[in-house]
Parts: C-alpha cells; sequence; structure tokens
C-alpha cells in the first residue's frame, strides 16, 4: 500500500503531515490542561467564574472531540465529576456536537482533494481505490468495497456498518482507531453513513454513560 519514494515526501505533503501532528499533539495537551482545570472548589463566590468556565469548557470540549486522536472525553467527564448530573444534558449535547462535526467535515471534504494528498504520500493503492470509486454512488461503492475486501469480516462490518459505528465509538481503547472524532470523521469521508442515520447511531451510542450518572449519580465514577 505504501512505497515511499527514493527523494522522500514531496515538502507539501511533509509539511500538511507536520501540522496535522502539531494540531493533535497541541489539542492532547489543551485536553489534558482544562481537565486539571476544572478541579477547584465551588463556592457562592464564585458562581460567575464556574459558570463561564463550564461554558468555555462545555465549547472547548466540542471542539477536542471533533479533533481525531484527541481523548476530549475526559474532559466531559470532568465537568460532570465536578457539577454531577445537573450537567450531564450539556455533556450529551456537546458530544453528539463535536462527533457530528467531525463526520460533516468528512462529508464535506472533497473526493478530489482526499486523492491527491494520498497521491502526494504515495498511498498509490488507496489514492487507486478512490479513483475507481469516485463515480459510484453510495450502494454501488459499498457493494465495491464488500467483493474487494480481503478479510472475511469486513464485509459483515460493513453490512451492519451502523452497529460497527457505535460499537467502535464505545469501544475501549479506541483512540487507537483514531477516537471518537477519527472515527466519525472516517465515516464521513467513506459516505457510507447517511447523516441521519449516524447522527440516530451516535445519539444511541453515547447514551449510556449520561443515562447511567442521571440514575447513579456523578459518584458512578469513583466506583
Amino acid at each position: 500500500m505504501f512505497n515511499r519514494p527514493a527523494g522522500g515526501w514531496p515538502r507539501s505533503a511533509l509539511f500538511k503531515f507536520t501540522c496535522f501532528v502539531l494540531l493533535i499533539a497541541v489539542a492532547n495537551l489543551v485536553a489534558v490542561w482544562l481537565a486539571d482545570a476544572l478541579n477547584f472548589e465551588i463556592r457562592p463566590s464564585n458562581e460567575d467564574l464556574v459558570h463561564r468556565t463550564v461554558m468555555i469548557t462545555a465549547v472547548a470540549y466540542a471542539l477536542l472531540l471533533a479533533i481525531p486522536f484527541v481523548p476530549g472525553a475526559e474532559v466531559g467527564i470532568a465537568l460532570i465529576a465536578m457539577l454531577g448530573p445537573g450537567i450531564v444534558i450539556l455533556v450529551y449535547l456537546c458530544t453528539l456536537t463535536g462527533l457530528s462535526l467531525s463526520f460533516l467535515i468528512g462529508r464535506l471534504v472533497p473526493l478530489d482533494v482526499l486523492i491527491k494528498f494520498l497521491s502526494e504520500l504515495n498511498f498509490r493503492r488507496t489514492s487507486q481505490l478512490l479513483e475507481s470509486i469516485r463515480p459510484m454512488n453510495t450502494d454501488e461503492r459499498l457493494a465495491f468495497v464488500v467483493a474487494k475486501a480481503p478479510n472475511r469480516l469486513i464485509p459483515f462490518l460493513l453490512r451492519y456498518r451502523y452497529i460497527a459505528l457505535a460499537v467502535m465509538i464505545n469501544l475501549p481503547g479506541n483512540i487507537l482507531l483514531g477516537g471518537g472524532g477519527g472515527i466519525a470523521l472516517m465515516a464521513g469521508i467513506s459516505k457510507f453513513y447517511s447523516v441521519t442515520g449516524f447522527l440516530v447511531t451516535i445519539a444511541i451510542a453515547v447514551s449510556p454513560v449520561p443515562l447511567t450518572v442521571l440514575v447513579f449519580g456523578a459518584e458512578f465514577f469513583n466506583r
């Protein structure tokens, strides 16, 4: 799949790749910093500070969650641990927003741009595969990938792709797959998921933790 040219990657591709890695690194540092910053005492005298902190953190949480390979969920958990069940609905909505943002970015990325980028990195087989499916509609692309898949498990996952998506979103250690943001981004790029189907799937997939906190309280994280 990957054949590195003798002269190395083109400068433009190397620059884009470096920027992407730096973005992930900075976003990870921000996520850790936000999670630590939420560890402060809530008093009547600092209610305004708490309100501003929560609003800013909620927006940052949604944006961080949309970035691949960033454990943004830790920020959401820190918010719930600090404020309890009262913040669960906001965290849940921010989770949906972050994942949906990543998915929509993937949907809106022109296939030509992706093919060009992969070609610059010398991912020849992948770029040629995308070139082959470019004129196809979604059903034709799905049938093509299923037919070409070398692993028997892949056609199964593609046929039941919404269930597979829900499992991957909740899979422990899914950061290796790109985290929630990366999984949502790839789901959008693949064009195998409808917008409505994706929204319904993630709405159900990310609901267990909020529901558990609403029933058992924030002490659930300490058990």
